[in-house]
Order: structure tokens, then C-alpha cells, then sequence
């Protein structure tokens, strides 16, 4: 299981655009890649701990991404209401995207209080949908089921109750078969799963 500073890290790398409020000529050479030149006043695409890191030193202004505008959120909101499955999102980190840029640049950013309302409805809602999917895995005793477009922070915060119940319903199966295979020894035995499996993917 990930820690959330670990996927909070991953989160930091996604891309974002600044307002530089300095002159820089030359590319700035990074391990995920080259960013620049900067131009005092021209949008540029840095990843998210350098647009961090720069408006930390009020050096830049930093531009929420389109996805984060409350008009856009509350649509996804409504798209999440209306369907039964997870609907795939603009990035698999918007909790810890609004989170970091909310913390280091609020002023940037207009409509922060339901910015975040938004997104933490949006956040709920799917949890909410996710625990409801993973009990009724477990009551309906399924051996195998896959969840779509999860984000790396909703598949961590259910993670740890699998091991246990997938190990329970392993048990539950293997006590069915055997008591199968004993009332009617003339049939053909009930294979036992050889897994039982809770898919979840991003």
C-alpha cells in the first residue's frame, strides 16, 4: 500500500501553467525535462513542484488548471451522480492537486472555498460509491470483480480491508466445496477458486 506523501509526490509532477514574474533566457534542464525559457508575464507549463516552489518564493502566479473552475467541477459532480460506474476523470490526482494549490497559492486562485466544497463533494460521492461496490463483493461471495477509473488515493483508502476479506471468502469457498463433495461423492467435485480477486484499475 502507497503512503499518501507517495502519491502526493506523483501528484507534484504533473504539468501546470505559471505566470513567471522574472526573465529567465535560458532553458532550466530537469530529470523529468526541460522548462523555459521564462518571460515575465507569458504563461508557461512547469511541473507542479516547480510552479510550487516558484510561487513559494513570489516569483510567479500560478493558473488553476481548466478542470479545477467550479462550473467544471460541479458537472463532473453531476456525471458521477448519474452513472453507477466511476467515470474517468481529468487527472487521477485532483484531491491532492487542489489540495497542494490551495495551500500555496489560494490567492491565485478565484472561488477557493467551493473549489474545494466541490471537490470534496466529488471526493465523498465516489468513496461513498467504492465502499458500497466493495460490500457487495463481499455479500454477493463474488470470486472476481473489477472497478474502473479509480485515482490512486480512492484505491488506497480501501486497500487494506482486501487482504482480510479476500483470505474470508477464500475460506467461505473452500468450506462450501468441501461440503459439496461430501454430501455427493458420485458427482464431479466443485473446483475450488483458485483466487479470489477485487480489480481495481486507474
Amino acid at each position: 500500500m502507497m503512503h499518501p506523501a507517495e502519491i502526493e509526490f506523483m501528484a507534484e509532477n504533473e504539468i501546470i501553467q505559471i505566470v513567471p514574474t522574472f526573465n529567465h533566457a535560458s532553458h532550466v534542464h530537469l530529470i523529468c525535462g526541460s522548462y523555459g525559457p521564462f518571460r515575465a508575464g507569458l504563461p508557461l507549463n512547469v511541473p507542479i513542484w516547480v510552479a510550487l516552489n516558484l510561487r513559494q518564493k513570489k516569483t510567479c502566479r500560478i493558473l488553476a488548471p481548466e478542470w479545477m473552475a467550479v462550473d467544471k467541477l460541479q458537472e463532473r459532480l453531476e456525471e458521477e451522480k448519474a452513472s453507477k460506474f466511476f467515470t474517468q476523470l481529468p487527472t487521477n490526482f485532483y484531491l491532492e492537486i487542489t489540495q497542494m494549490l490551495l495551500t500555496v497559492a489560494s490567492e491565485d486562485i478565484p472561488q477557493g472555498n467551493d473549489i474545494k466544497t466541490a471537490v470534496k463533494d466529488l471526493w465523498d460521492l465516489r468513496i461513498a460509491k467504492l465502499r458500497s461496490s466493495v460490500d457487495l463483493f463481499i455479500k454477493e461471495g463474488r470470486v472476481q470483480a473489477s472497478l474502473n477509473h479509480l485515482t490512486p488515493m480512492e484505491i488506497n483508502s480501501v486497500r487494506p480491508i482486501f487482504p482480510d476479506t479476500l483470505d474470508a471468502l477464500m475460506t467461505l469457498h473452500e468450506h462450501i466445496n468441501s461440503s459439496d463433495d461430501r454430501e455427493d461423492s458420485s458427482q464431479s467435485s466443485v473446483a475450488t477458486p483458485s483466487s479470489t480477486s477485487f480489480s481495481l484499475s486507474l
